[in-house]
C-alpha cells in the first residue's frame, strides 16, 4: 500500500476477523491500495474505515465490476459520500470525484475497459491482417461525469494505439450507432446508463456493424477487459499512438439526412399543422436531433422548457424512464394547457420513446379535442407504428404481393403477437428474437451480408433507395422492428433501437390519423377491428439477496419440470424452453440459449416466464387475444372485448401469483 497505511491494514484485517468486512473486499481494497500512486484511494478508504461504513465497503469492493454482454453498468455517487470525494462541490452537488471503488463506475474501471476493448481490437485487426490502427467512436449522455469518463476512454484509447473519434457533447445511443458505421469504424463505446437513477452510470460497446456487440465479439472483449486488474497501463510510443478527434455538427446532419428518409408521406406531415405535438427529452440527448428534426419536417410542436436542458439529477422525475406516467407528467400537462394531440418523450440516451394521446371526448363527434391525455404501451406504439409503415409502402408501390415475401418485421417474443398479424395479412416474414435491441441489429447485418459482395462494397455510403432496392432484390427489406419495452427502429441505418426516429415515424403516424379525421387511439381500434384485439400484461416476483436468488432458480426449475397442464380450463398446448431446446426463428437460424419458458393455451392465449438479468426479479409477461370470425369487429363489440379481455388478464396475473407461492411452498 502507497505510504504509511499499516494502521489501515490493521484496521480492516480486524473488521474481516470480526465479519464486518468481506475477505472479497478487502483483498480488492489491498490491491487497489497496491496500485496507485495517489493517495486519494488511501484517504477515501480510511475515512470508509475510520467511520465503520462497513456496508458501504462491502458494496464498493466485494468484486470487480464483471465486464458483461453489456458492457459495464453500476454506481458512480456512492451511497455515501466521502470528504475527498465532494471535494470542492457542495452538499447538493454532483460530488467532484466518482465514487472510489472496484465494483463501481469510475476511473478505474473506464481504464480497465478501454484498454481492453482496444486491446481485442487489435487482436482481430491481426487476424484479419488489417495493418491500419483500429478506430473508436465515443459517445456520452448528460449523467454525471459521463464526459469525464467519455474523456478518459479516448485517452487510454489513443495511448494504447487507437484512433477516437469524440463527441464534443451528449448524443444519443443511435446517433452513435450511426456514426460507427457512417465513418467506418471499428467500434463504438456510449457512456450511459439509459433511464437508471441519477447515481448511475454505464459503459456500452458497439462493434464495426453499429450493433451492441454479441458472440463471438462478446466474449472475447469479456475475456481481455476481466482480465485486467489495473487502471494504469505502459502508454505505447508516441508515433505509435493514436490521434483524437472531436466531432459533432457533419454527423448531426448526416444522421438527420437519413432520419428523414424514414418519413414516408412528407407533404402529409409538413400539411399537418393542426396536429399539435409536446415533446420532451427528460433532460436529455433527445434535444440535439428530436427538436431540428421536427422544425424540418415541419411539425407544430413545443417542448417543455423546464425538461429541455442536460441535467445529470434528472430534477422534474422520480424516474427518467418514458413508460412511466409520472415521467410525462410535465408533458401531459403542458398537452392539457395547449390543447396538443400527442405527447412524445424520449429518454436520457433517446434510445426509448413513450407516448400519450387525446382520446376523443364521449361528446365530440368531429374527433378533435376535448378528451383526456392517454398513455400507450410499447406494445401499441410499436403496432401502431408497423401498421402505418407496411400499409404506406404498399401505397406507394414499394411492397407488393410479388416481393412482400422479401420484407420483415422483426419483434422480439415477448412483444405483441399483433405485429406478426399485421406482418402475416401483408405477406411478410415476423421474425422472433430474444429481448434485447442486439439481436435485432445481428439479424440487419446478416441481411446486409446476404447481398452480393460485389454490390455492398460501399452499402453505407449508398442512398436509402439504393439499399432498399438491394435488399428487396437480393436479401430482406426491414420494415419496422420493436421491443415492448419502448424500443422502436424504422431502418438499417442504425442497429439499435432509435428515440429520434420513433419520434417522428409516431408523429408521422398521428398526422396520418388527423388527416383522417381520427385520434391516434382511433387509429388503433380501427386496426384492432382489422386484426383482432390483442393485449398484454406484464408482472413480476421480486426476491432479493441470496435466499431471494435461490427462490427464482427453484421457479425456473419448477415450471421446466412440472409446467401448468391447463390454466382457466384452457390446455396447454405447447411449453418452449429456451433454456434447454434448439429453438430456430422462421429464417432458420438457432436462437441462442436463455433462461426463458414460454406456454402456448388452446385459447390463444401466451404466458413468458424469464428471469431478470439484471434485478432480483422474475418476469412474466401475459398475452391474450380475440380475432374476429367474419369481418371486422364492431365498435360495441370492441369495447365489450376490451373489458373481457382485460378482466382475464388480471385474473390471470393473481392465478400465476398464487401458483409461484404455492412452487416454493412444496
Amino acid at each position: 500500500m502507497p505510504g504509511n497505511a499499516e494502521k489501515l491494514n490493521s484496521k480492516i484485517e480486524r473488521a474481516v476477523a470480526d465479519s464486518q468486512l468481506m475477505e472479497s473486499a478487502a483483498k480488492n481494497i489491498r490491491a487497489l491500495l497496491a496500485e496507485t500512486s495517489s493517495d486519494f484511494h488511501l484517504r477515501v478508504v480510511d475515512e470508509l474505515v475510520v467511520t465503520a461504513k462497513w456496508s458501504e465497503l462491502n458494496d464498493r469492493f466485494y468484486q470487480t465490476l464483471v465486464f458483461g454482454t453489456g458492457g459495464l453498468r453500476g454506481r458512480t455517487i456512492g451511497k455515501v459520500v466521502t470528504t475527498a470525494e465532494r471535494g470542492n462541490s457542495r452538499e447538493n452537488e454532483r460530488p467532484q470525484f466518482p465514487c472510489v471503488g472496484t465494483n463501481a463506475m469510475n476511473f478505474f474501471n473506464i481504464s480497465r475497459a478501454t484498454q481492453g476493448l482496444v486491446a481485442y481490437l487489435q487482436d482481430w485487426n491481426r487476424r484479419e491482417k488489417i495493418s491500419l490502427k483500429p478506430k473508436i467512436v465515443i459517445a456520452h449522455d448528460p449523467r454525471f461525469f459521463s464526459n469525464e469518463f467519455a474523456e478518459l476512454a479516448a485517452k487510454v484509447a489513443s495511448a494504447n494505439g487507437c484512433d477516437a473519434f469524440v463527441f464534443d457533447g451528449p448524443r444519443s445511443v443511435p446517433e452513435l450507432s450511426f456514426a460507427v458505421r457512417h465513418l467506418k469504424a471499428n467500434a463504438g463505446i456510449v457512456i450511459t446508463a439509459s433511464h437508471n437513477p441519477p447515481y448511475d452510470n454505464g459503459y456500452k460497446v458497439y462493434f464495426s456493424d453499429g450493433a451492441q456487440v454479441i458472440d463471438p465479439h462478446a466474449s472475447g472483449i469479456i475475456t481481455r477487459v476481466n482480465a485486467i486488474t489495473s487502471e494504469t497501463f505502459a502508454p505505447l510510443p508516441k508515433d505509435r499512438q493514436g490521434k483524437i478527434t472531436m466531432i459533432g455538427k457533419e454527423i448531426d446532419e448526416a444522421y438527420m439526412h437519413r432520419l428523414e428518409t424514414l418519413i414516408l408521406d412528407l407533404q402529409m406531415s409538413r400539411e399537418a399543422k393542426s396536429l399539435r405535438i409536446i415533446y420532451t427529452p427528460l433532460h436529455g440527448t433527445g434535444s440535439v436531433i428530436v427538436k431540428p428534426m421536427l422544425k424540418r419536417l415541419g411539425f407544430n410542436f413545443k417542448v417543455v422548457p423546464e425538461q429541455d436542458r442536460f441535467d445529470g439529477r434528472f430534477p422534474t422525475v422520480k424516474s427518467p424512464n418514458p413508460e412511466n406516467s409520472e415521467a410525462l407528467a410535465m408533458a401531459i400537462n403542458l398537452a392539457q394547457k395547449e390543447n396538443a394531440d400527442l405527447v412524445v418523450a424520449t429518454d436520457p440516451d433517446c434510445d426509448r420513446m413513450g407516448a400519450a394521446v387525446r382520446e376523443q371526448h364521449a361528446a365530440d363527434t368531429a374527433a378533435t379535442t376535448g378528451g383526456r391525455m392517454k398513455l400507450l404501451t410499447g406494445n401499441q406504439i410499436g403496432s401502431i407504428i408497423a401498421y402505418y409503415r407496411t400499409k404506406r409502402l404498399f401505397d406507394k408501390g414499394v411492397l407488393n404481393k410479388e416481393n412482400a415475401s422479401r420484407a420483415v418485421i422483426i419483434k422480439t417474443f415477448v412483444t405483441t403477437d399483433l405485429q406478426k398479424a399485421i406482418a402475416e395479412h401483408y405477406g411478410l416474414r415476423c421474425v422472433e428474437t430474444l429481448t434485447g435491441f442486439k439481436y435485432i441489429g445481428a439479424k440487419l447485418g446478416q441481411y446486409e451480408r446476404a447481398i452480393p459482395e460485389e454490390m455492398r462494397q460501399n452499402y453505407v455510403d449508398l442512398t436509402e433507395e439504393e439499399t432498399r432496392r438491394l435488399r428487396l432484390d437480393h436479401s430482406s427489406f426491414y420494415v419496422f422492428g420493436g421491443e415492448e419495452s419502448y424500443g422502436y427502429s424504422g431502418a438499417d441505418f442504425v442497429r439499435d433501437k432509435d428515440g429520434n426516429g420513433a419520434v417522428i415515424m409516431f408523429c408521422e403516424v398521428a398526422a396520418y390519423a388527423k388527416s383522417r379525421g381520427q385520434t391516434v387511439g382511433q387509429l388503433l381500434d380501427e386496426i384492432f377491428s382489422m386484426f383482432g384485439y390483442f393485449a398484454e400484461k406484464n408482472g413480476s416476483l421480486v426476491f432479493e439477496g441470496a435466499e431471494g436468488a435461490d427462490k427464482i432458480a427453484r421457479l425456473v426449475k419448477s415450471y421446466a419440470s412440472d409446467p401448468f397442464a391447463e390454466v382457466f380450463g384452457s390446455k396447454v398446448t405447447s411449453v418452449r424452453n429456451f433454456g434447454n431446446e434448439t429453438i430456430k426463428d422462421v429464417e432458420g437460424d438457432a436462437i441462442p440459449r436463455e433462461k426463458m419458458l414460454i406456454f402456448e393455451l388452446e385459447d390463444g392465449t401466451r404466458i413468458a416466464v424469464r428471469p431478470s438479468g439484471t434485478e432480483p426479479k422474475i418476469k412474466y409477461y401475459l398475452f391474450a387475444q380475440r380475432r374476429p370470425q367474419k369481418g371486422k369487429f364492431d365498435s360495441a363489440e370492441l369495447e365489450r372485448i376490451k373489458a373481457e379481455v382485460g378482466k382475464k388478464l388480471d385474473l390471470l396475473w393473481d392465478w400465476l401469483q398464487e401458483d409461484a407461492q404455492s412452487r416454493l411452498s412444496k
